[in-house]
């Protein structure tokens, strides 16, 4: 177990302190520069958008099934319990990192979900898939990559993912009630079971039922809390900012953190919790049957979950923390949060944040599986034979999460999480002038007051990488 971690902290050390901080935060620059910073000046458009997802497809899932089961793999530990570690181990300027990392990663996330509309396919029930390892075999023509993509989420999603979400269910449950992590981790596991053996729609349908309410009444209890402090919310404000740039060296208690701490802890808490560049949320963007019905406005639906992630979620947790006057050091993860929020609404708070981190952690648990279940279907060439198998592999992984040390169930995640983004990454940037392309196309048909629809004709280069039927081109869409 000892020379594991050692190996695991060296594989973090060299992805989150090197490569992917710069990769990160250069990649989200280098999309923002080249969309004109949409995440901005097309911000309105990107809530209009959502508010009319509702619709249903014929093919694949309703933009707002898509969000919302993108959202339940998004908000669970890393907005409860891994800002609390950010705070924890870096210092109240991570906080400030992490915003910084969401607002690139819109841009990065709207290229993502772009392309991988652009490349889905159709599975032997109708129903669409897609995601990066198949804009990797078929817009880069790379199957290898694909795979090695796939191997990656597999791993981080399938299973190390899901014991980080198992992990911060038992602790919740135990620190506030004092169940056994045993029966709890049976628990988990039965009903996991009932949800991923029904496919992405059970999938989706769970989600869109769980998540929005549970997403509201958090945010809410958040305003609850700002409210009763608000003196104190400009204090906070610049303890975060001058923590961040390190103007501040006593940042929390008289303990001193440094910029790097603080944009590498910022930036790693960030990606897991809104996951834009690691390619992960991608996989359900393509599942949608998009409205508008180009590719691009399943990029905006994903680009405003991003926001809601961190720059809401997020920040609310953040906000209950600090708030509490608990910056100190100290990664305990969700007793910090749950511990903070005692403090200001009293017991019945840390109740609360067990019964948020069990129905938020439990969604992310499922979400996290039909982005595997894609990638598997990928790799056996859109069988379901290696199915049944995967599940059980997903379900033994939760129970291990249940009983797992928790700093070294989070330093897996960083690693698969790590390894995953970098493949993406480089995907991304060799095709983001054809996604760019793409998005300035519904840009103008937008600007020039036309519904946008994609018409596949004016990219020539797509004619032999397309799945017949999935997008029509100019004499299809006349005749429609």
């Amino acid at each position: 177990m000892a020379m594991l971690e050692t190996i695991i902290n060296f594989m973090n050390s060299l992805l989150w302190g090197k490569l992917l901080v710069y990769g990160l935060v250069g990649a989200g620059l280098f999309f923002t520069v080249r969309l004109g910073f949409i995440q901005i000046t097309h911000f309105v458009h990107g809530i209009k958008v959502l508010s009319i997802s509702r619709r249903p497809g014929k093919h694949g899932l309703s933009s707002f099934q898509v969000f919302c089961t993108s959202m339940a793999a998004r908000v669970g530990a890393g907005n409860m319990a891994g800002v609390a570690v950010a705070i924890g181990t870096a210092g109240p300027g991570a906080v400030f990192w992490m915003w910084a990392i969401a607002v690139l990663g819109m841009a990065t996330a709207m290229i993502e979900s772009t392309l991988a509309q652009v490349y889905k396919v159709k599975d032997t029930d109708g129903q669409y898939r897609g995601g990066p390892a198949y804009y990797m075999e078929k817009g880069l023509g790379q199957r290898w990559m694909g795979v090695l993509f796939s191997f990656f989420l597999i791993l981080a999603f399938g299973l190390v993912f899901n014991a980080v979400q198992a992990n911060t269910i038992t602790g919740a449950m135990t620190q506030v009630f004092g169940f056994e992590p045993t029966y709890i981790g049976i628990g988990i596991v039965i009903c996991s079971a009932f949800v991923i053996t029904g496919g992405l729609k059970k999938v989706a349908k769970a989600s869109e039922l769980i998540v929005p309410v549970m997403a509201v009444a958090y945010i809410a209890i958040a305003f609850v809390v700002v409210a009763m402090n608000i003196e104190k919310l400009p204090d906070v404000f610049m303890l975060v900012i001058n923590s961040a740039f390190g103007w501040q060296e006593a940042a929390a208690g008289g303990i001193a953190y440094s910029v790097a701490q603080a944009m590498q802890a910022g930036i790693a808490r960030g990606l897991f919790s809104n996951e834009a560049g690691m390619g992960s949320a991608a996989n359900v963007a393509a599942s949608a049957s998009p409205n508008p019905n180009h590719p691009a406005s399943q990029g905006f639906v994903q680009m405003m979950g991003v926001f809601v992630d961190t720059i809401v979620i997020c920040t609310a947790t953040a906000a209950i923390i600090l708030l509490s006057g608990d910056a100190a050091a100290g990664s305990d993860g969700i007793a910090k949060t749950i511990s903070a929020l005692t403090s200001h609404v009293g017991d019945w708070g840390g109740a609360f944040i067990a019964f948020a981190i069990l129905l938020f952690c439990f969604t992310s648990i499922i979400a996290n599986y039909s982005y595997a279940e894609t990638n598997v279907m990928f790799l056996s060439g859109n069988s379901k034979k290696a199915l049944p198998i995967f599940r059980i592999v997903v379900l033994c992984m939760v129970m291990f999460g249940s009983l797992a040390k928790i700093s070294l169930v989070w330093d897996l995640a960083d690693v698969s999480m790590g390894l995953m983004a970098i493949v993406n990454l480089v995907a991304l940037v060799l095709l983001s002038g054809l996604a760019v392309r793409v998005i300035n196309d519904y840009r103008e048909q937008i600007d020039a007051g036309i519904d946008p629809k994609f018409d596949t004709s004016k990219f020539p280069e797509l004619a032999d990488q397309l799945e017949e039927k999935i997008w029509p081109n100019s004499a299809e869409a006349t005749k429609k």
